[in-house]
């Protein structure tokens, strides 16, 4: 099902089709360096058992730019816990995590088309208050593009996220209309 689509920009919820495609994008060191971690390939069974578990709660998706697959996007509500610990109770608040798994789509802005799609698709659809991510501190690129779709700083998260073995600080980064 197509969730939404913005100048060339598609995206659709996950199927069944798509375990390779995410296999493929998750074995791959340079993507891997940011997200999930090069220690931690995937291959279709990973894959199947971690994205095709329909007890989650996230909305998984690919990304499609002019009919080519080229990355994933996932949303979700934030889960009541989470929002008193970040200070958010009473608000809708929706997380995103995302990628680019085609490299030669890189530096090439469908990053920042993605999270601002992403960002209008969830203001509108879901009526969400904030939109929330944790990019690890080191990962400068992704954090360029979200501050340069209106996310902002608010909080640094020491040692949020195992990756590589080592736990890496994030920041808690979100967005609102002001």
């Amino acid at each position: 099902m197509i969730l939404f689509q913005n100048q060339g920009l598609t995206v659709r919820t996950l199927e069944d089709k798509d375990d390779i495609l995410l296999a493929k994008w998750l074995s791959d060191p340079s993507v891997l360096e940011f997200y999930e971690g090069r220690d931690n390939p995937f291959d279709l069974n990973k894959v199947r058992k971690v994205f095709y578990d329909e007890n989650d709660e996230e909305v998984k998706c690919i990304v499609e730019y002019k009919g080519n697959e080229i990355g994933y996007i996932q949303y979700y509500p934030l889960e009541a816990e989470e929002k008193k610990e970040y200070g958010y109770c009473g608000q809708n608040v929706y997380g995103t995590d995302q990628f680019i798994g085609e490299t030669t789509y890189w530096n090439k802005g469908m990053g920042t088309l993605l999270v601002t799609s992403m960002i209008e698709f969830l203001l509108v659809q879901q009526k969400a208050d904030r939109i929330v991510m944790d990019p690890q501190t080191r990962n400068e690129r992704a954090i360029h593009c979200y501050e340069k779709c209106g996310f902002k700083k608010v909080r640094l998260l020491p040692k949020q996220e195992l990756h590589e073995g080592i736990y890496q600080d994030c920041w808690l980064m979100e967005y609102h209309e002001e």
